[in-house]
């Protein structure tokens, strides 16, 4: 069974919140986001690849991948990690390499509910008008593909 994803963006606001309620313990769901081989699996819209480039999860640490379309394009992404507290939570920035200089500042959050995790993830960015574009392309479709396919990773597992 798959829960809806919540975005929220009001008008006029720098941020964007998503919440989803994924159908499997904080520790798998943690996993998930943590480690490269899971994360190719589920992260971005169906049909694209992952390759990952870095991807250090600690303080201090770094991440980049790309994703690639079933045409072949290309789109580059890259962040640093900020703070990692296990199982709990994840800061980390967040820029499109298509959109250089416009970075955004994501807080991640993992809460144990039963046998589920509510995930929330809360994103400021540096203007309006970068925020918007981030809605622009499209990406309330591939960040509700991606937890649908982050479901369908953890049932398999």
């Amino acid at each position: 069974m798959s829960n809806p994803t919540t975005i929220t963006a009001n008008p006029g606001e720098q941020v964007v919140d998503i919440e989803r309620v994924i159908n499997a313990p904080v520790a798998d769901v943690y996993r998930a986001y943590t480690q490269p081989e899971l994360i190719a699996q589920w992260m971005g819209p169906r049909g694209y690849e992952m390759e990952i480039d870095t991807f250090d999860v600690r303080d201090g640490g770094s991440w980049r991948f790309v994703h690639i379309t079933p045409e072949g394009g290309k789109f580059g992404f890259h962040g640093s990690y900020h703070s990692v507290v296990p199982q709990t939570s994840m800061v980390q920035t967040f820029e499109f390499e298509g959109a250089p200089g416009h970075v955004s500042l994501e807080r991640v959050t993992f809460e144990g509910e039963g046998d589920a995790t509510r995930v929330r993830v809360h994103a400021v960015y540096q203007t309006v008008e970068d925020r918007d574009a981030m809605i622009d392309s499209g990406m309330a479709h591939g960040v509700t593909e991606g937890y649908e396919r982050l479901d369908e990773l953890l049932v398999r597992s």
